[in-house]
């Protein structure tokens, strides 16, 4: 943001009320976070942002919109519609399909929220004179000193830190999670006890403003499917696969494996330049340590080697890990080892309930 305020609603008994732009998705999330801070006192406006519009992928914006302006008028606050369309098949949908290209399984909602939510609408924000974003995600911030960390959502099971650690001082100094501190059983009775419309609506699945959708025929009208031999760890082929970009690392279906009838057999690795599936047993997909690049740290980069937990995927479980950081990478040393890492997606460090950074595996 352009600016840096103290989050309380008002500076002094004659100052104007705060202002803040909410992301109104049309989910309860966002409803409740703009209830709870029209309630505190702040000058609210619901802003929906348009990504999407392709109906066939399951995008449902012109719904979410309806649903927006219905909360935004039940609430007599202010409504604005921003459309990113271009925007976002820019940023994200093109890194979305370079990455399957190139045989990782990118993360779209982490690039999402950097350029997207925390990117284009925090600098919408700041030249409209709005002093601080907010949105429904469940995650926390603290200010200590002159720090501001990033915390889990109190609500372990829809906690959302891990899309979140690419943000960094200035972004989270200008931001409000109203439902971090809140569970989510919680939040949907506050939402029908205010009446509001969206209080029973389901959760939004999939990717970050499209929805719910089948990845590989997603990917396949960008994508030709090209066949492929599916080998062993020996390189013998065993089996025929529909084209290396559809998979990720610890799939077991979607391909063919002769006329084997032993143990499942799961995408252990891959090679792109042969187009090549590399399948093995479940402890072949086993990992001790991983490397990870692109290091981002939240408020200060950690001194030296440390101990933390660390999350390969979002709500996955989190491991006990030795980091051990050099010429820009991260080493991760496991306590345990763990299944189906997958190269592109991100490993996110917390110490406790606070998120240190991440980055992303390779």
């Amino acid at each position: 943001m352009a600016r840096i305020i103290a989050k309380n609603t008002k500076n002094s008994k004659s100052a104007k009320p705060i202002r803040v732009a909410v992301g109104l998705s049309g989910g309860v999330d966002s409803s409740v976070a703009a209830y709870l801070l029209k309630e505190q006192g702040y000058d609210v406006t619901g802003v929906f942002m348009q990504c999407w519009e392709e109906r066939a992928d399951g995008c449902r914006a012109d719904e979410d919109r309806a649903d927006a302006v219905e909360v935004a008028s039940k609430l007599g606050i202010k409504f604005e519609h921003l459309n990113y369309i271009n925007e976002y098949k820019d940023k994200v949908i093109s890194y979305f399909y370079k990455e399957y290209e190139a045989g990782r399984t990118p993360n779209p909602d982490v690039v999402c929220n950097r350029d997207i939510k925390f990117g284009l609408f925090m600098e919408w924000a700041a030249k409209n004179g709005f002093d601080l974003i907010a949105t429904g995600h469940y995650a926390r911030i603290k200010k200590e000193a002159d720090k501001y960390l990033l915390l889990k959502g109190l609500d372990a099971s829809k906690d959302q830190s891990y899309f979140l650690y690419l943000l960094n001082r200035e972004q989270l100094s200008g931001t409000l999670f109203p439902v971090g501190e809140m569970l989510k059983n919680d939040v949907r009775k506050l939402a029908k006890k205010a009446g509001l419309p969206t209080y029973k609506k389901p959760d939004s699945m999939g990717i970050c403003f499209i929805g719910e959708v089948d990845i590989k025929e997603f990917l396949k009208k960008r994508i030709e499917p090209v066949s492929g031999n599916v080998v062993d760890r020996n390189g013998n082929i065993i089996g025929k696969h529909e084209g290396v970009p559809f998979y990720t690392i610890g799939q077991r279906h979607g391909f063919t494996v002769g006329k084997y009838t032993g143990l499942p057999m799961y995408v252990i690795g891959k090679n792109v330049d042969k187009n090549e599936l590399v399948v093995g047993f479940a402890s072949e997909a086993n990992r001790e340590s991983f490397e990870v690049a692109d290091l981002h740290w939240v408020s200060e980069k950690p001194i030296g080697n440390f101990e933390c937990d660390v999350r390969i995927r979002h709500l996955g479980e989190l491991y006990k890990a030795y980091i051990e950081v050099k010429n820009g990478k991260a080493l991760v040393n496991l306590e345990d080892s763990t299944f189906g890492v997958a190269p592109g997606q991100s490993a996110v460090f917390y110490d406790g309930d606070v998120v240190l950074g991440g980055g992303v595996i390779v």
